[in-house]
């Protein structure tokens, strides 16, 4: 059977979807805001705006070095270790699944004010389901649906800008100017904006998810979603905010909340504005639940290549979906959904901390890679200060959001421990599996039967997993680098087989580096090491003979860092992995 050829996204899809999912957060950010930040929302927002500038340089450095799905774990797995890797990776399901559910929640909450007796548990799930679909069915058909909600919900909120202004040019600023004057009750400003910023944080949950599937972009494109999502968040979260201000009273804020914008649109506009939010609203956040589906797809078929989780996930249908990766995120949600019975509070608790998170360790991990991958081309750079400066303001939003809601915290903790020990097990399984070995041999006699098929297919099991075969590529690398290649494969790769390629010129002598090997044969004597010299030129066409000839995938494959005048890109090689 041929396998599906995958046809890569252009900028406007590529954008659509993961600006659905950012630029749904005007849908309830400006609300949430104004609760804490009162008649100067408007400037915290404009804040975020500027922390999300900082990042667009910190992604655009880590993705345009690194372009692999995968987003904070593809950085930390080629900077740090899996386990680190691991923990990012973990963050960002649970952000994907915390915004899958209140997004399909949220939205059939809006489609409530059209059908009064909607049941919302049931529509939430409908909506989970009609998503898979489209999911499975394949990321073209998604961006397709995706391009269509993000245009009308881009002209819903231009009309409903549009009208506010007019609104406010014929009424004047008197709303606004009662508004301002509200005196600050029990903070300073200072404090007061804090508050804000923490909450408007929220409104940039989806500016990580194009890392997640950059491999389905086109060349070039990355960067420019990055830029059209900095500025329709930039613009839109900030002047929603002080149109709301200029128009509705700050005492009639609590009772529309959960509708604000609708009922903004039916203020300045009348009903037929207030209809077209709700249905925007319903429409964009659905969005959002399929920029969750594919982000997670991206992430989870990474780390499966990479051996954390069981290739079980691997399974392709014709069009080239990973369905089982899809069922198993549907069937997540829907139990947390049940589990929480549909408490968005709870939930919500578990996507605010795990985006924050995702996004500190993504500016560390564009550190890590300064300092270790100093020689990796990139096509843009981060200043240094700059990073330090995101990251710290990520902290102080994450402070801030476990001032305002400490419940959460620990709901958010109760779903990330679990996650985090499944995830150890399979990190560990290899020990694991030597421990359960030596317990069955200790019943033996009592249990001779059960002990030795058990013996068996754990030994065959063990077997499997350390007969994988890794290559690492060397420049004729001295003894000291080729030990932390050691160190680096024992530590994080389970497998007993090594095997050291040099690729050489004529007439070239590598007498020096096979004395070393045999120095790093005896040092790590679990690792059995094959040396190979081969005669020709290092590159795309190389790797791919080899990975056919020897049966290995090229994510098994390792190389040190390249100088500035290698002729390839890291993504030129195929998925070929940076260890030293």
């Amino acid at each position: 059977m041929t396998k599906a050829i995958h046809k890569k996204l252009n900028e406007l899809q590529s954008t659509a979807i993961c600006g659905n999912d950012i630029s749904s957060s005007c849908l309830y950010v400006s609300a949430l805001t104004i609760g804490y930040a009162g008649q100067y929302a408007w400037i915290s927002l404009l804040f975020v705006g500027i922390v999300l500038f900082l990042f667009r340089k910190i992604y655009g450095e880590v993705v345009g070095a690194l372009p692999l799905n995968g987003g904070a774990y593809n950085v930390l797995l080629n900077t740090s270790s899996k386990r680190m890797a691991s923990i990012a990776a973990i963050l960002t399901v649970l952000s994907y699944m915390a915004t899958a559910v209140i997004s399909a929640s949220e939205a059939m909450h809006y489609l409530q004010h059209i059908f009064n007796d909607l049941p919302i548990t049931i529509a939430t799930i409908i909506v989970l389901l009609a998503f898979t679909v489209l999911a499975i069915i394949g990321i073209g058909e998604s961006a397709k649906v995706a391009v269509g909600i993000f245009i009308f919900h881009l002209v819903s909120l231009i009309l409903l800008v549009i009208t506010c202004v007019l609104f406010i040019a014929f009424n004047g600023l008197q709303t606004f100017h009662l508004n301002w004057e509200i005196p600050l009750t029990t903070h300073n400003l200072l404090y007061t904006l804090f508050l804000g910023f923490s909450v408007a944080m929220l409104g940039i949950s989806g500016f990580e998810s194009s890392a997640n599937f950059v491999e389905e972009q086109k060349s070039g494109v990355f960067p420019k979603t990055l830029r059209n999502m900095w500025a329709i968040v930039s613009f839109f979260n900030p002047a929603i905010a002080i149109l709301i201000i200029a128009i509705i009273p700050m005492a009639q804020l609590g009772e529309h909340k959960e509708s604000l914008l609708a009922f903004l649109g039916h203020t300045a506009g009348g009903n037929w504005l207030s209809w077209l939010i709700s249905i925007d609203a319903v429409l964009v956040l659905c969005g959002a639940v399929l920029t969750s589906f594919v982000g997670v797809t991206g992430l989870l078929k990474r780390m499966t290549l990479d051996r954390i989780l069981p290739n079980y996930f691997l399974k392709e249908n014709k069009r080239g979906s990973n369905y089982r990766i899809i069922i198993s995120f549907l069937v997540l949600c829907v139990s947390v959904l049940i589990v929480t019975k549909g408490d968005l509070v709870s939930l919500a608790g578990v996507y605010t901390f795990s985006f924050l998170a995702v996004m500190a360790l993504f500016g560390i991990g564009n550190l890590l890679l300064k300092y270790k991958r100093k020689k990796l081309p990139r096509p843009e750079k981060a200043n240094g200060l700059a990073v330090v400066i995101a990251i710290s303001l990520i902290i102080i939003a994450f402070a801030g959001n476990y001032i305002l809601n400490q419940n959460s915290f620990f709901t958010f903790v109760k779903y990330f421990i679990p996650a985090v020990l499944f995830i150890m097990i399979m990190l560990e399984r290899i020990f694991l599996i030597e421990f359960s070995i030596t317990m069955l041999e200790y019943f033996y006699n009592p249990l001779r039967k059960m002990v030795v098929l058990s013996n068996r297919f754990l030994g065959n099991l063990h077997a499997k997993i350390n007969s994988q075969e890794f290559v690492f590529f060397t420049k004729g690398d001295n003894v000291a680098i080729l030990n932390k290649v050691m160190q680096y494969v024992e530590d994080n790769e389970t497998t007993k087989k090594l095997k050291i390629v040099n690729v050489i010129r004529e007439h070239h002598s590598n007498q020096k580096l096979k004395i070393d090997l045999e120095v790093l044969d005896r040092a790590y004597p679990q690792i059995h090491i094959e040396f190979i010299e081969i005669e020709g030129e290092f590159g795309p066409d190389l790797i791919s003979e080899l990975s056919e000839k020897w049966k290995i995938p090229k994510n098994f494959m390792f190389i040190g860092s390249p100088g500035d005048k290698f002729s390839y890109r890291v993504a030129d090689l195929g998925g070929v992995r940076l260890i030293m």
